[in-house]
């Protein structure tokens, strides 16, 4: 089986779905961020803080090439498909799967969230216009799956059937 990536935007479920597919799977799970923090041996906040979001998308490009492209669930960070040699790698080497929210859910989700550094300042905007601006790439991907309002177990559930029922 090719690799299965996660996207969406920050808040939509792409960690917590990630893990629960990969049990239903039976799949190894990779998150891109965490992998990330553990090779720089910092944390994302850090990163971005010290040496900026450009340095940061520099690690994600090079880790998205690193990690394995069969027989994995990989969960991105809501950023890594600013990048156009992002999304053009995970359509070759996987199945992109976009996890769409909602903005007023994400808003709901994220409110006391505090760990998230390109939300540091006026957030409800800067979120609305991360959204809409990442939305053209998101629909990129290879399926979409709405996460609003709905549990972990359906969404994964919808996932396994739509696997099951493509031509991946």
């Amino acid at each position: 089986m090719r690799a299965i990536y996660l996207t969406g935007f920050m808040g939509a479920g792409k960690t917590t779905v990630g893990k629960r597919l990969g049990e239903v799977l039976q799949l190894p799970v990779i998150d891109t961020d965490a992998y990330i923090e553990q090779q720089v041996g910092k944390t994302i906040a850090a990163i971005f803080a010290e040496e900026g979001e450009g340095a940061f998308r520099a690690y994600e490009r090079e880790v998205l090439k690193k990690l394995p492209t069969e027989h994995v669930v990989i969960t991105t960070g809501g950023g890594i498909v600013i990048q156009e040699e992002n999304r053009q790698f995970m359509r070759k080497h996987g199945i992109v799967i976009y996890l769409h929210c909602e903005l007023y859910e994400l808003l709901q989700r994220l409110g006391d969230d505090a760990t998230r550094p390109l939300l540091m300042e006026n957030k409800q905007k800067k979120m609305k216009q991360l959204f809409e601006q990442r939305l053209p790439w998101y629909h990129e991907a290879h399926i979409t799956i709405d996460t609003t309002n709905r549990t972990v177990d359906d969404i994964v559930e919808n996932i396994v059937l739509m696997l099951k029922s493509s031509r991946f």
